[in-house]
C-alpha cells in the first residue's frame, strides 16, 4: 500500500486571502473514470481536482494536467456532500443552504472565477436546483443506473428524485431525528437511511414503504456530524456507522444482513465513533478459481472514525487488512473508492485529503464488474421503466467502447431540437449520440466540435441545439495506467502518520506515486478528459500526432517463440509409460546410505501441470507427452501462448512468481526462465528428483527426494545458504514425513512435518530452528490456532502455521481435564510468546513480532516478573550512550521497526500495570532524556 497527502488539495477561508487558511472538507467523491475527484467544504464551494497529480509525482511537478480543474460557487452555505452520477455525466451536491444542486459541464464557462484569483480549466454550470428540504442537506446518493437520486437532511426527511427528469417523486418523513446518511441497494430493490433517531431504516423502491427498521446496535450511539452508511456490492450487507456495543462503551460499525435485517456482526477496533463506511465497488472471490456464488463472495469495506483513523476490512477475515492511525488532526468526514477498487480517498474536518493506493496483489480475489452484474441478476429484481424519451447512456456497447478512450467532459444529453451531422454514428436500437471533443486553435479559445447526430427527447436545461463550429483536428494521448512503485520524495504533509497492518506483511507502507510523464498528455495543456462522456470521434483526416497513444505496433503483436500458436486445452492424467532415469532410489548422489530413502516420495508424473503467476492471471504450463513427442513448457496470457520451450526430460513440478518461472525435471535438472522465456540462470543439475518446488517473490526453494534443501535468490543469482539436509528434523522415525514445504520472501524455508512441528533453517546459526509446535496449544493463552479465516493473506505466517497445526493435529479434549502444575499456564504462555518473537523475526513478519511483543509485555506485567521486564527493556533500549556509527554491536531496529519506538509502547503497558508502574516510569524518563540528547 502507498500513502500520500496532497497539500494543495484544500478549501480556503475567503476572509483569509493572504494566509490561505484551510477550512473543513466535508465530502469527496471520485469520478467513475478515476480522472478527477470532487470535494465539498466549509467555504460553500465544490472543487474538482485532477487525480493524476495526486497519484503521479512527475505529473504533480510538471503541472500537467492542472491540479485544480474547477471551482463551483453557486451554493450559499457549506457543502456537506458531493456525489457523481454513475454515468459520470452529472454531479450532485448538497449544502447547508437546503438545496441539492445538479451540475452539468458547460464548455463555455471556463476562465477566471468571479470575485477571486482562481481560474477554471473547465466549466460546470448548475443544471437544476432541487428545492424541497427545509434544513441542511447532509447526504445524497444515486441509485444503480442513476434511475433515482435520494437526498436526506436535518429536516428528518428523505426525498426521492427522478434521475432523468430531476422531478421529485416522493417525500418520506417517518424518521424522528436528523437523517445523516443514505445508500442504495445495488440490486435496486431497497433504499437505506441512517438517522439520529438511532435507527437504520430500509425502504422498498417499489412503493417507498418501510421494509424494516434496525435499532439494536444504535441504542446508545452518540451524536455525530454524519452517519454515512454503505451497501455491499453483492447486495448482502449494509455497513452502518455510529453503532456501539456494551451499552455504548465500544464503538463499532454494524453489519446488517439483507432480508433478515439483523446485525449479528460488528467491526470493532476504533477508539471513537465511526463516522463513515464505504464499500469497495468490486466484489471479491474467496477462491478465484471457483465460480461466483454466494459462498465464494466477500467484500472490502473502509471505515473512517472520529479517532482520526482509517481501517480497511475484508468481510471474510475477522481483523482489518489495514489500520492507518493519526492520518488526520481531526475526525474523518468522508471516504471514496476509485472505480477500479485500488485507491481510497479520505477527507477530514482538518481540511486535508489522504490517499491510500493498493496493489492488485493486496486486493486478492478482486472480480471484474461484469461478475457483479451477472451475480446481481440472480436476485430477479426488475427495475421500473425509464421515462419515455430519456437516457443517460447512448448504449451499453458505446459505454464499454468508451472505457478505453480518453475523455473530455461533453455536455449531458439535451432535448432534441435539430440534428447535427449524419446518422453514421447511430447506436444500436436507433438511438444516436453526439460527442464533443475540445480542439486546439492557435491563440484562440477552445471551441467544441460535434460528430454524429442525436435523436429522441433527452432532458436538459437547454432548449436550443448547438451548431458545430469548424475546428481543425488534433491528436491526443490517453490518460493511461502506469505501474505504481514506491519512491522517495519529500512529504507533502508534516502531520504525524502511523500505519498499522497487524495481520499481514504483504503490504508495504510508503509514499507511492505513479512515475513517468510520458504516459499522460493532452491536446491542450488545460484539459482532462472524462471517459464516460467522451465519444468515439475519429480524426476526419486520418492523421495522428507522433506522440499519440494509438500505435500501429499494437495492431500486430510482437513476434515471440511460439506466440503464434493457439493455446490448446489439456487434461492432467497420470503418466505410467515413462521409465524413470537409472540410478538408486530417488536418483541422487546423497541417496546412498541415506536414512531418508523411501520417506520422501518423488512427485507423480502427469501429462499437464500449471502454475498461476502471482499478481496476475497469466499461467505457466507444462505438458508431458505420452508418446515420442517432446515435453514442453508454455507461458500463457489469456487464451494466447506468449512463448514456449522444449525440454529433454519429463516435467515434475512448476512454480511462477512476478519475477520468474521455474521448472523441475525428472532427470534432476532445474531451469529458471524470465517472463519473456529467457533463461535467467544456467540449468542447475541437482542430481536428485524433486519432492517439492515452491517460490515467493524472488526466492526459489527446491526439496529433493534425498532430503537436500536448496534456496536461491533468483534476482541476485545466489544461494541463501549451502545445500542442507532435512534429516536433522526428520529423525529416525519412519512414520515422520514432510507435510508442507514453502519459502518466505526473505528466503526462510518453512518445513512442516506430519507431527505438526514447523521448522526453518537459520543460516547465521547453521542449524534448524522450531517455528511452532502443537506443544504450545496445551496451555498457552496466546495460541492462535483456533482462529478461522479463509483468507490467508489477511493473517500473518505464524497465525497460518498455528491454524494448520490445529487442523492437522486432532485436539484431545481430555487434556484440559488433566491436573496441571501451578505455573503451567504462565510458563507455556511466556515460552510460547518468546518462541513467537524468534519465529516472527525468522519469517520477517514485523506485525506479528510487534503483536507478540506487546502480549509478552502485558503478560510479564500481569505476573509481576520484574527481572524479565528489566531484561526486555534493556534489550530494546540498547547502550545508554549509543549513537549511529559509534557502536555496531547493537542494531537500533528490529524488522525495520525502531526498537526504542517499540520500547515506548512496552513502557506504556508497564506504567498501566499494578506491579511494574515505577519501573515503567523510570525508563520513560530515561527514554525521554535520550531522545532529547539526540
Amino acid at each position: 500500500m502507498r500513502f500520500t497527502k496532497p497539500a494543495w488539495v484544500m478549501h480556503k477561508d475567503s476572509a483569509m486571502r493572504g494566509d490561505e487558511k484551510r477550512v473543513s472538507i466535508f465530502s469527496c467523491h471520485v469520478h467513475p473514470d478515476g480522472s478527477r475527484i470532487a470535494t465539498g467544504g466549509l467555504d460553500a464551494k465544490v472543487r474538482i481536482w485532477s487525480t493524476k497529480p495526486i497519484l503521479n509525482h512527475a505529473s504533480e511537478l510538471s503541472g500537467r494536467p492542472p491540479k485544480s480543474l474547477s471551482t463551483l460557487t453557486m451554493h450559499t452555505g457549506p457543502v456537506l456532500v458531493v456525489r457523481w452520477a454513475h454515468s459520470g455525466r452529472w454531479l450532485a451536491s448538497g449544502s447547508d443552504d437546503e438545496i441539492v444542486m445538479i451540475w452539468d459541464l458547460d464548455p463555455s464557462a471556463k476562465g477566471k472565477v468571479w470575485g477571486s484569483d482562481e481560474v477554471n480549466v473547465e466549466g460546470w454550470k448548475p443544471l437544476k436546483r432541487l428545492v424541497g428540504h427545509e434544513s441542511d442537506v447532509t447526504d445524497v446518493a444515486w441509485s444503480p443506473g442513476d434511475r433515482y437520486l435520494a437526498s436526506v437532511g436535518l429536516d428528518s426527511a428523505v426525498l426521492v428524485w427522478c434521475g432523468y427528469t430531476l422531478e421529485r417523486l416522493r417525500k418520506i418523513d417517518q424518521h424522528q431525528g436528523f437523517v445523516k446518511g443514505v445508500c442504495w441497494d445495488p440490486v435496486g430493490e431497497f433504499l437505506a437511511t441512517g438517522s439520529d433517531d438511532r435507527s437504520v431504516r430500509i425502504w422498498r423502491t417499489t412503493d417507498w414503504e418501510l421494509e424494516a427498521e434496525v435499532k439494536k446496535p444504535f441504542d446508545h450511539s452518540p451524536g455525530t456530524f454524519f452517519r454515512r452508511l454503505s451497501w455491499s456490492p453483492d447486495g448482502a450487507h449494509i455497513t452502518a456507522s455510529n453503532a456501539t456495543n456494551n451499552e455504548g462503551y465500544v464503538f463499532i460499525a454494524a453489519v446488517i444482513a439483507r432480508n433478515s435485517w439483523t446485525s449479528e456482526i460488528s467491526l470493532v477496533g476504533h477508539e471513537n465513533t465511526v463516522e463513515v463506511a464505504a464499500y469497495n465497488p468490486h466484489i471479491f472471490l474467496r477462491d478465484p478459481s471457483q465460480p461466483v456464488t454466494a459462498h465464494n463472495i466477500c467484500s472490502v469495506v473502509a471505515l473512517g472514525a472520529d479517532d482520526r483513523a482509517v481501517s480497511v476490512w475484508q468481510t471474510k477475515a475477522p481483523r482489518p487488512m489495514v489500520v492507518a492511525k493519526d492520518v488526520f488532526e481531526r475526525q474523518i468526514m468522508d471516504l471514496s473508492w476509485s472505480q477500479d477498487g485500488l485507491t481510497l480517498y479520505a477527507v477530514s474536518s482538518d481540511g486535508t485529503m489522504a490517499v491510500f493506493s493498493f496493489d492488485s496483489s493486496e486486493m486478492e480475489g478482486i472480480a471484474p464488474s461484469s461478475a457483479q452484474e451477472q451475480y446481481l441478476k440472480r436476485f430477479g429484481f426488475v427495475s421500473p421503466p425509464v421515462p419515455e424519451g430519456y437516457s443517460h447512456l447512448a448504449s451499453l456497447q458505446e459505454q464499454k467502447a468508451q472505457q478505453n478512450n480518453r475523455i473530455t467532459p461533453p455536455p449531458s444529453p439535451r432535448a432534441q431540437s435539430q440534428d447535427f451531422g449524419s446518422a453514421a454514428n447511430a447506436a444500436p436500437g436507433g438511438e444516436q449520440v453526439h460527442t464533443l471533443v475540445a480542439k486546439r486553435k492557435p491563440k484562440k479559445r477552445i471551441q467544441p466540435t460535434f460528430a454524429g447526430s442525436l435523436s429522441g427527447q433527452i432532458p436538459s436545461s437547454s432548449v436550443n441545439g448547438i451548431k458545430p463550429p469548424p475546428s481543425s483536428s488534433s491528436g491526443a494521448r490517453a490518460f493511461q495506467e502506469s505501474s505504481t512503485v514506491p519512491i522517495s520524495v519529500p512529504s507533502t504533509s508534516a502531520l504525524p502518520l502511523s500505519i498499522s497492518q497487524p495481520f499481514g506483511t504483504s503490504s508495504s507502507f510508503g509514499l507511492g506515486l505513479n512515475t513517468g510523464e510520458s504516459d499522460f498528455a493532452m491536446d491542450v495543456d488545460d484539459e482532462v478528459r472524462i471517459s464516460s462522456l467522451d465519444g468515439g470521434m475519429q480524426n476526419p483526416k486520418g492523421k495522428r500526432k507522433a506522440g499519440e497513444d494509438f500505435d500501429d505496433r499494437t495492431a500486430s503483436r510482437a513476434r515471440t517463440l511460439g506466440g503464434d500458436r493457439v493455446r490448446e486445452p489439456a487434461v492432467a492424467r497420470p503418466l505410467t509409460n515413462r521409465v524413470p532415469p537409472p540410478g538408486p532410489p530417488g536418483g541422487g548422489v546423497w541417496a546412498e546410505g541415506s536414512s531418508l530413502v523411501g520417506r520422501l516420495e518423488p512427485l507423480q508424473l502427469v501429462t499437464y501441470l500449471k502454475a498461476t503467476v502471482e499478481g496476475s492471471e497469466d499461467v505457466f504450463e507444462g505438458r508431458n507427452a505420452e508418446g515420442d513427442e517432446p515435453n514442453e513448457v508454455l507461458y500463457v496470457s489469456g487464451k494466447q501462448t506468449q512463448w514456449l520451450d522444449y525440454l529433454p526430460s519429463p516435467i515434475l513440478a512448476l512454480t511462477a512468481t512476478a519475477t520468474f518461472c521455474a521448472v523441475a525435471m525428472q532427470d534432476g535438472t532445474l531451469t529458471v526462465y524470465s517472463h519473456t522465456g529467457r533463461r535467467l540462470m544456467p540449468p542447475l543439475a541437482i542430481g536428485s528428483q524433486c519432492c517439492a518446488l515452491t517460490s515467493a517473490k524472488s526466492m526459489l526453494m527446491l526439496l529433493t527426494v534425498s532430503g537436500q534443501l536448496y534456496v536461491w535468490d533468483v534476482k541476485k543469482q545466489a544461494a541463501k545458504f549451502p545445500p542442507t539436509s532435512i534429516s536433522a528434523i526428520l529423525g529416525s522415525s519412519p512414520n515422520l514425513t514432510v507435510a508442507t514445504a514453502t519459502v518466505r520472501p526473505n528466503g526462510a524455508p518453512v518445513i512442516q512435518l506430519s507431527d505438526g512441528v514447523a521448522h526453518s533453517y537459520d543460516a547465521s546459526l547453521c542449524v534448524w530452528t522450531k517455528l511452532s509446535e502443537p506443544w504450545w496449544s496445551e496451555g498457552s493463552d496466546a495460541w492462535q490456532g483456533r482462529q478461522r479465516s479463509n483468507n490467508l493473506a489477511m493473517r500473518g505466517p505464524l497465525t497460518v502455521l498455528e491454524s494448520a497445526i490445529s487442523e492437522r493435529m486432532s485436539v484431545d479434549d481430555g487434556r484440559a481435564e488433566k491436573v496441571r502444575p501451578t505455573w503451567w499456564n504462565a510458563a507455556l504462555t511466556l515460552g510460547h510468546l518468546e518462541s513467537k518473537l524468534h519465529a516472527a523475526k525468522a519469517l520477517d513478519s514485523p506485525a506479528e513480532y510487534k503483536q507478540a511483543l506487546l502480549l509478552y509485555a502485558k503478560r510479564i506485567a500481569d505476573e509481576g516478573f520484574r527481572g524479565k521486564a528489566e531484561e526486555l527493556v534493556k534489550e530494546l533500549f540498547g547502550p545508554v550512550y549509543w549513537r549511529p556509527g559509534r557502536d555496531d554491536s547493537w542494531s537500533p531496529t528490529m524488522l525495520n521497526m525502531p526498537k526504542r519506538d517499540l520500547l515506548k509502547e512496552v513502557l506504556n503497558i508497564f506504567v498501566r500495570s499494578k506491579t511494574l508502574t515505577k519501573l515503567g516510569q523510570d525508563w520513560q524518563e530515561t527514554l525521554k532524556k535520550s531522545q532529547l540528547d539526540e
